[in-house]
């Protein structure tokens, strides 16, 4: 995440958000200029979270990592929840 990445009115909030993720969209309980991606580590500048998990509760910065998590929390080895299509 680079300081292009964010608006005028980010530049206002520093640090870590904190956000509640529901199934289409987000609330900000904490406001903040970026979340961590749950894979990579990586900050995601609020404007640019396109991804996430409401079940989880878990950001993720682009559809690669998004991808990966769901295999590794319902496909992996000694999963949880195994995922059975419809």
């Amino acid at each position: 995440m680079t300081d292009t990445d964010l608006t005028h009115f980010d530049r206002e909030f520093t640090g870590e958000a904190m956000l509640e993720y529901g199934d289409a969209d987000f609330m900000i309980l904490k406001p903040g200029a970026y979340v961590k991606c749950a894979v990579t580590g990586e900050k995601i500048a609020i404007n640019n979270l396109r991804y996430w998990s409401a079940e989880l509760q878990e950001a993720y910065l682009d559809a690669n990592a998004a991808t990966a998590r769901w295999r590794e929390v319902y496909q992996g080895p000694g999963s949880a929840k195994q995922h059975k299509p419809g």
